[in-house]
């Protein structure tokens, strides 16, 4: 005889168990609602159906909704009438549901997203990414767990940075800083230094980019400053990197050349960190980074600096190479090259347009060629 009303309507269905959470997860997904892991639903079902712990929200629901049932059909407790308290218990519910393998499971979205990006554009992307940051500020919102606050706030710093980047690229300046002072508020909620002094840092990209040539600068001497003595040496280089492009842009060469040394003295000899996977310094990274503020300087040496680095460049970075492209574009016509600079922007234009990189083809409107 079924020990509950739940286990006697699964068999009657004629349902496994193993059914019954495919079934769960596929309507879950249909939802957009974050529930426990297929192993943890698989432990509770069988604690459920012995009637050894209650079902709660949204599983109830979930439960209605596979097996086509009401509430007293489920031996469930009759849905309440106060339609505000039944929604904030199940969001509540929804935010106890997640566990560390929903946590990762979002983590790899980002990561999934960062490579996509990276590649292809953010075409696409920026309307799933805030689709995605939704989802996570409402778990976070609802979460009473510290330990489940502390990593959903990290994977939403990572998230609403990257979202932040990709804004900047198709030129959408309002939100991009949105998305950077929520990766900010994130950072200090997960207690993560590192992430707030590396939002911090890129944050100040968006001041560059309007003009706002001083406060920039300040904004990265802050960031730098955030991350001194306390953050992994690979982000302390990044930063010091961060901080010579301000200083760059503000005109101070020896010390914009200066801060790019100390982050070639920082970077690791293995310029990989796991805890760290949005930083890429290694290679020619670093190399470019510096031809780019050599090119901002109206440098000479830009030419020979960026020229050596495109070809060491990844396939896979393609934005970095039209950034690359670019900047070598303004290079030559500084050297008054203008066939140079009109092969190079030629390229960037191309490959900018492939990849909907609005930023960097902005910045070739700027491009005034020689003669």
């Amino acid at each position: 005889m079924p020990a509950t009303k739940l286990q006697a309507v699964r068999k009657s269905l004629g349902y496994k168990a193993a059914d019954v959470i495919r079934r769960m997860r596929q309507r879950a997904d249909q939802l957009g609602m974050p529930i426990m892991s297929e192993g943890s639903l698989k432990t509770k079902l069988s604690e459920w159906e012995n009637g050894h712990s209650a079902v709660s929200e949204p599983y109830q629901r979930l439960f209605r909704d596979v097996y086509g049932r009401t509430n007293e059909e489920l031996g469930f407790p009759p849905e309440a009438d106060d339609g505000e308290a039944l929604e904030l218990r199940a969001r509540l519910a929804a935010a106890r549901s997640v566990d560390a393998e929903t946590i990762e499971r979002f983590r790899r979205q980002v990561d999934d997203a960062r490579h996509v990006d990276r590649q292809y554009g953010g075409v696409v992307l920026l309307d799933q990414l805030r689709s995605h940051i939704k989802q996570l500020e409402r778990l976070l919102g609802y979460s009473t767990v510290r330990d489940h606050r502390e990593a959903l706030s990290r994977v939403l710093t990572e998230a609403s940075t990257l979202a932040g980047w990709v804004a900047l690229d198709r030129n959408a300046i309002v939100q991009a800083w949105d998305h950077y002072e929520r990766a900010k508020a994130a950072a200090r909620e997960a207690g993560d230094q590192a992430a707030l002094a590396h939002a911090t840092a890129e944050q100040a990209f968006v001041l560059i980019d309007l003009g706002e040539t001083v406060q920039a600068a300040e904004q990265l001497e802050h960031a730098r400053a955030l991350g001194e003595g306390v953050v992994p040496p690979l982000l302390q280089a990044w930063l010091s990197a961060a901080h010579g492009e301000g200083l760059a842009v503000v005109g101070r060469r020896d010390e914009a050349l200066a801060a790019f040394d100390a982050a070639d003295v920082l970077l690791p000899s293995d310029p990989v960190d796991a805890a760290l996977p949005f930083l890429f310094l290694g290679g020619s990274h670093l190399d470019r980074w510096r031809g780019n503020a050599l090119a901002r300087l109206g440098d000479p040496d830009a030419i020979d600096h960026l020229t050596q680095a495109l070809p060491r460049l990844p396939e896979t970075f393609v934005r970095a190479k039209v950034g690359m492209l670019v900047d070598l574009a303004f290079a030559h016509a500084a050297a008054q090259d203008r066939d140079g600079a009109l092969r190079y922007a030629r390229e960037a234009r191309r490959l900018g347009q492939q990849i909907k990189s609005d930023r960097h083809l902005r910045r070739l409107q700027g491009l005034i060629l020689p003669g």
